[in-house]
């Protein structure tokens, strides 16, 4: 499994960023395993949560095996603390970046499929709605959604105050997030109006996975996103299951999205911690 860290200059951001990707490229067996046919990978675009960056899938969970048991490529960028959403007045279109720009630029770079049903994004936390958000929106990239234990803060956003202990729960950081507030719900900032209005156009729905902790502060908007996914008549997955907000809960999840996708066969290569194939 090749573990690679890119640096390039993003056309949406306007600097320098840098994401891991994970390529099964190097990946080989013995002889009771076949050599893998040519062809593009399958690819999941995997978001981080609040305070984190492009390593914390790699460090915080087993994604690097699992993605290798199943030939899944995985392109793991930074969002910084900003929910993956465009902020034109200061060109951090993070949106754009990780909906489009990187999309077609992975594409170039690596052997990733172009296609629309092995094209992924996923994410935890603020990674959960940056991949709701911005699936929904590039529906015609994204044929699936993964979000774990996802952040759908949008619907109480206009009644936060600053009188909070922890920043991130104020209204003036949400402010320089999402902008005007009370301009949040329906706007392409909202996921509930994104996929309401993607059934109003009759357009390919993303197929959607969906997964929170029983003792997650963020299962009550979960299960109401549910809720309101299952009343538009759109399929999905969803699990709840013992766990908090963390990595042991992330960890397991990740490996059960994975098992979700439509992806090859497992096989493991050869590797530090399997030589005995």
């Amino acid at each position: 499994m090749a573990l690679i860290q890119v640096n390039m200059m993003s056309k949406s951001l306007m600097r320098t960023v840098t994401f891991n990707v994970i390529l099964p490229v190097d990946k080989f067996g013995s002889v009771e395993i076949p050599e893998r046919e040519e062809k593009p990978y399958k690819t999941l675009y995997l978001l981080h949560g609040i305070f984190g960056n492009y390593t914390d899938w790699v460090t915080g969970t087993c994604v690097q095996r699992y993605a290798d048991e199943k030939n899944l490529a995985v392109v793991m960028p930074s969002g910084e603390n900003m929910f993956y959403v465009d902020q034109p007045d200061t060109h951090n279109n993070y949106g754009e970046f990780v909906g489009k720009e990187l999309v077609e630029i992975t594409r170039k770079m690596f052997p990733l499929s172009r296609k629309r049903e092995d094209t992924y994004i996923g994410g935890l936390s603020m990674g959960g709605y940056g991949a709701f958000r911005n699936g929904l929106k590039y529906h015609d990239t994204f044929g699936r959604i993964v979000a774990l234990s996802a952040a759908l803060i949008t619907d109480g956003l206009a009644d936060r105050t600053d009188d909070v202990s922890l920043f991130i729960e104020g209204r003036t950081y949400a402010e320089g997030v999402f902008g005007d507030l009370a301009q949040v719900k329906g706007s392409e900032k909202d996921p509930k109006w994104l996929a309401a209005k993607i059934k109003e156009e009759g357009a390919a729905f993303p197929d959607i996975y969906m997964a929170c902790g029983t003792e997650d502060g963020l299962l009550g908007v979960n299960r109401d996103f549910k809720d309101f996914l299952v009343g538009l008549g759109v399929g999905l997955t969803y699990e709840e299951g013992p766990g908090v907000h963390d990595w042991n809960f992330w960890d397991c999840y990740i490996k059960k999205a994975i098992d979700w996708l439509p992806l090859e066969e497992q096989a493991a290569g050869i590797n530090s911690g399997n030589v005995g194939v």
